[in-house]
């Protein structure tokens, strides 16, 4: 009789680079009896005529993964991008669950579609447009700066706060559209909401499983406060008017998690409005300041919500 152990249930992590947040996946996956496994979509494949289900996704054979989780895309033409997401959705046809699945990360890498939903959902965001027309891009520019106002140009399918220009009257200069072309000819504006004090903050909020988890402010000199452009992680409660804001739109946007960042705002009822919504968030600089495993509870919630799992005993979930 064999005596070689039985395999574990496979997860893939769909991701373009290997790291930090994918080791930490991994282990948290290993804690409940899974093994997770990467895997770049790029690599992945339809293959329609033989036998099954039509996929090919390297490292788990002809099988598919009981579920899958999406930490990373990478860049490409508008045809790779619609095959890799074509991926993500051919798998949920399959009744493979997936965490964030294809339409949410559509509807938020979109900045455009995002502040469509959020607004109408009556989720408070600054307001904003996107179009081609050059000419009414800055019609809509100098009538925001005759108000005194400033709009942030941004890539539409922009992260980490890279690409980012504020145009219109700035610090009392007024700043002039630059080349449309440097964002492929699609203009993406919203209204820039300034803060009495320097640094300045923003939140960062954790939503999972339609509840805000985890909060932070980001603390900057510089009006983009992305961890990544150098913003300081600070710890912070969670305060229930951001954290309902924050839990709403990721509801807007139909998310199984997501990281909503919200600039605070004493115009709003809420005191705060959302200016990004992130499905494929990185949570490194969260997880300094937050006590417990972020990539656990992420986890836990896809195999416990999404599998239909028991859950796991509270200080085996909480560890590491």
């Amino acid at each position: 009789m064999s005596t070689g152990a039985v395999p574990r249930p496979r997860v893939a992590i769909f991701t373009d680079e290997t790291g930090w947040h994918t080791r930490r996946l991994q282990r948290a996956l290993a804690r409940r009896g899974f093994e997770g496994r990467c895997v770049d979509l790029a690599q992945c494949r339809f293959e329609t005529g033989v036998p099954g289900h039509g996929l090919v996704i390297p490292g788990f054979g002809r099988d598919l993964p009981v579920a899958a989780m999406v930490r990373g895309i990478a860049g490409g033409s508008l045809e790779q991008i619609t095959k890799r997401l074509g991926i993500l959705h051919a798998l949920r046809e399959l009744g493979v669950p997936v965490y964030n699945d294809a339409r949410a990360i559509e509807r938020s890498v979109d900045k455009s579609m995002t502040s469509f939903l959020l607004q109408k959902a009556g989720v408070d965001s600054p307001p904003a447009w996107a179009l081609e027309d050059e000419a009414q891009a800055r019609r809509i520019l100098m009538r925001e700066a005759s108000a005194g106002r400033s709009l942030v140009l941004k890539p539409m399918f922009g992260s980490q706060g890279k690409g980012l220009m504020r145009v219109g009257m700035v610090d009392g200069v007024s700043v002039p559209l630059p080349d449309p072309g440097r964002h492929g000819g699609l203009i993406y504006l919203q209204r820039f909401v300034p803060q009495a004090r320097v640094p300045g903050f923003d939140w960062r909020v954790l939503v999972m499983g339609g509840q805000a988890v985890a909060a932070m402010r980001r603390v900057s000199e510089h009006w983009v406060r992305n961890v990544a452009q150098g913003a300081r992680c600070v710890p912070c409660g969670l305060e229930p008017g951001i954290a309902d804001l924050a839990r709403r739109a990721a509801r807007a946007l139909d998310m199984d998690y997501a990281g909503v960042d919200l600039v605070p705002d004493p115009a709003v009822p809420a005191g705060a409005q959302v200016i990004e919504v992130n499905g494929v968030a990185a949570w490194r600089g969260l997880q300094k300041v937050t006590p417990f495993d972020i990539a656990q509870a992420l986890v836990d919630d896809l195999l416990e919500r999404r599998l239909g799992m028991g859950k796991l005993r509270a200080e085996s979930s909480q560890a590491g």
